[in-house]
């Protein structure tokens, strides 16, 4: 039998393996299109940021965590520790915020055709950028904390003074209030999550309200026939839900085990929890979006030789 760290540390490079591809192959294609001239939607900037967020996130914890696995806990001291676990925060920070961007972005893009929500459609893709731009600068800021709270890998028999996380130990006596550090890390994430739930119910009763005017007002072959809008929604959707899923898992399980006496299965659990999502995003996207495959046929088309 295949001893479980072995195990372990396959899986965790698997996945980041497989994450990373995926993620940069829709930022070489989008980037590509971008360089070359290609009309864009004004949602495949945020797609964009969402997939570098993704690899960011896949890249500064997989393959540390995959050697950790295997024993080799010390392959980071403190610099080390502190540079991989913040790129890994912001990482996870972006994903959550690019995600509640996306989703408010597609509520607002199918909404009613009021004069109210025209006006607000007209400016959205404007505020894109700069939301993206303010969306990496709070992160960045925010996770400066863990700068001061992360060492590198301790012994473990000293558990009154560090919390030892694999490769990685938390300085449990720093002079930062517990409770206040526990705060900025965790509000700002519950703001989002109740942001993207809220906007989440809402386009659901929108596409309900869709799909029963069509079945009014359009024959039977026509209102069986999947809208841009309407697919649209559902691609965001799917993607949404598997956010939220995966995200609520990794929070139960990252509470326990802060909560709780360290067990190392907590902490690989949370760690492949919260990379699942990063690697499952851009399959769900090529799959369910068949704008990226026009996208990819386009670039494949520009990149051949030209035939009479």
């Amino acid at each position: 039998m295949i001893p479980v760290d072995v195990f372990l540390g396959f899986v965790f490079f698997f996945q980041t393996g497989i994450g990373v591809q995926g993620n940069l192959f829709l930022m070489y294609l989008f980037s590509f299109l971008f360089f070359t001239g290609q009309r864009l939607r004004p949602i495949d900037l945020i797609l964009t940021q969402l997939t570098l967020a993704n690899s960011l996130l896949l890249l500064s914890r997989g393959i540390v965590q995959g050697l950790a696995a295997l024993g080799l806990k010390n392959v980071l001291d403190d610099i080390g520790c502190k540079i991989v676990f913040y790129l890994h925060r912001v990482g996870r920070g972006l994903s959550l915020s690019t995600t509640c961007l996306l989703s408010g972005f597609q509520a607002i893009i199918i909404s009613p055709h009021n004069p109210r929500w025209i006006n607000l459609k007209a400016r959205v893709p404007r505020y894109i950028m700069p939301s993206v731009l303010l969306c990496w600068i709070f992160h960045m800021l925010q996770n400066i904390l863990i700068l001061m709270k992360l060492e590198g890998p301790r012994d473990t028999g000293n558990t009154t003074e560090t919390k030892v996380y694999g490769y990685c130990s938390v300085n449990v006596t720093t002079n930062i209030s517990e409770s206040l550090y526990a705060l900025v890390i965790s509000l700002p994430d519950a703001v989002c999550m109740t942001f993207i739930s809220f906007t989440t119910c809402y386009k659901v009763y929108l596409l309900y309200k869709h799909h029963k005017r069509v079945q009014q007002v359009h024959t039977d072959s026509v209102s069986h026939r999947a809208f841009p809008e309407t697919r649209a929604t559902q691609m965001i959707l799917l993607l949404v839900s598997t956010f939220v899923t995966f995200y609520l898992l990794n929070s139960i399980l990252t509470g326990c085990m802060h909560s709780m006496t360290f067990e190392p299965w907590l902490l690989h659990s949370s760690i492949f929890l919260a990379a699942c999502f990063p690697m499952i995003s851009p399959f769900v996207l090529i799959k369910s979006d068949p704008q990226i495959m026009r996208y990819y046929s386009a670039v494949q088309d520009r990149k051949s030789p030209h035939t009479k």
